[in-house]
């Protein structure tokens, strides 16, 4: 069998990786990478095969694709007989079956002493993935535009055993991820105060449409509420990884309310104006205002500042202390 030089193959490599490369593969399959598909979808493919690989319509939480290539473990007998390519910016021949192929060649090397061999390809210009032992990175970044991309197994040696023939070779292509998460805010206005201005802020950042999800980092982040119709609110929430949290927002009417607290047999006046249910929250007016509470009769006035958009609790505990004295 003979068989490439060393400095052959990288010349041929140099060539093919300037223009596009025009040849005829069978395309064993066709999968789309999803982050709906965490795990990835794997297809075998012969040694003349090719996998077709599409990204999914949504790619916000990707930042780039990983190929996994398996290879039969008798295979190892024969090591450097085959070679994988990797394809992008496709014009040509992108359908399962024969095809004659146009696209641009980014990687190729040959299959060698390995049983596992994972390719990582970024999709992002700023993404954050790094070669490692167990991964490497060989065709650079790969924009969305420039998909789908293919994979090809390919013979580089004349005069292939026919024991090759019986092989099953694995590829699986999953998505790597990015650190984002989504938040999806869903506003409900209160029945009798709908449609009034506010203003939604998620981590001191103004959010002009509310209709769509608002990226953001994995991990806590903090909502306000401004609005001179609605209550003031803030709060706090978390996003998961490549997850859309959807979270409700009940705009509250700003009227001010009055919480009681008062023991059996109290009577609660409001500005001279007795409150007979004092179990339920009181609405008023911003401005002062006057408490009274009579128990028998003890008196206690207590004067109140009340602001828009704010919630009193008051509380009225009578205790009975006792001491004593040798």
């Amino acid at each position: 069998m003979k068989r490439w030089s060393a400095a052959l193959f990288i010349l041929h490599v140099m060539c093919m990786a300037l223009n596009a490369e025009n040849f005829r593969t069978i395309i064993a399959g066709s999968v789309e990478v999803s982050a709906e598909n965490p795990d990835g979808t794997a297809i075998n493919v012969s040694y003349i095969d090719s996998l077709l690989i599409h990204l999914s319509d949504d790619i916000r939480f990707l930042q780039g694709v990983e190929i996994e290539l398996l290879v039969p473990q008798r295979y190892l007998e024969y090591r450097g007989n085959l070679a994988a390519a990797l394809y992008s910016d496709i014009t040509a021949g992108a359908q399962v079956g024969v095809a004659d192929v146009n696209a641009r060649q980014r990687h190729i090397e040959p299959i060698l002493n390995k049983i596992q061999t994972v390719y990582q390809i970024p999709i992002l210009r700023n993404h954050e993935m790094r070669a490692s032992p167990y991964a490497s990175m060989p065709a650079g970044v790969i924009l969305p535009s420039s998909f789908p991309m293919l994979i090809r197994i390919m013979p580089v040696i004349k005069g292939i055993s026919d024991d090759m023939e019986t092989m099953t070779f694995r590829i699986t292509a999953k998505p790597v991820f990015n650190n984002l998460g989504a938040v999806n805010t869903i506003i409900r206005y209160p029945e009798m105060l709908p449609g009034k201005p506010f203003t939604l802020i998620i981590d001191d950042e103004v959010v002009n449409d509310l209709n769509e999800a608002v990226l953001l980092t994995e991990g806590e982040h903090r909502l306000v509420i401004i609005s001179d119709d609605y209550r003031n609110e803030s709060r706090r929430f978390i996003v998961e990884k490549s997850k859309v949290l959807d979270l409700a927002i009940d705009l509250q009417d700003p009227t001010p309310l009055i919480i009681f607290e008062v023991p059996e047999n109290t009577q609660v006046f409001f500005n001279n104006r007795e409150i007979t249910d004092t179990k339920t929250p009181y609405p008023t007016e911003p401005g002062e205002h006057q408490i009274r509470f009579q128990v028998g009769d003890y008196s206690i006035i207590k004067p109140l500042l009340v602001q828009k958009g704010k919630t009193y609790r008051i509380d009225l505990t009578i205790d009975v202390i006792v001491s004593e004295n040798e």
